[in-house]
């Protein structure tokens, strides 16, 4: 699967949310000074090239849709930041994150609850 571009991602995201939308939706959706309309729609017209979505036609109007789930993409983006920059290695990506963050003791806390119930889930599986 390939990475997007923050364009393509920026309104895949919105496609994610709305769940279909012609062109004119999406344009609306950004904040001022908005894109063109053009702009918009030739990102739409690359992510469908690049299997990111398909779309229904009414005429010569064609109402967009996610071809890609959101969880299935963040997965994989996720994936390759993981071994691009972190060398496979969980360990270093969150300690890079809890330095870089500065997290707080509560969001520590959390991570921890959820480390400590994924040990127990896999303790008893």
């Amino acid at each position: 699967m390939k990475e997007l571009t923050k364009a393509e991602e920026q309104i895949m995201q919105m496609l994610w949310e709305m769940k279909q939308a012609f062109v004119k939706d999406l344009v609306d959706r950004f904040p001022e000074p908005k894109p063109a309309y053009t702009t918009v729609s030739t990102i739409v017209r690359i992510l469908e090239k690049k299997g990111f979505v398909g779309h229904r036609s009414y005429g010569k109007t064609h109402e967009y849709f996610p071809l890609v789930e959101k969880k299935v993409y963040t997965k994989q983006l996720f994936k390759g930041m993981l071994s691009g920059y972190f060398g496979n290695s969980i360990r270093q990506m969150v300690s890079f994150f809890s330095r870089e963050r500065n997290l707080s003791v509560t969001e520590l806390e959390d991570l921890k609850k959820i480390i400590d119930e994924e040990i127990r889930k896999q303790r008893e599986g």
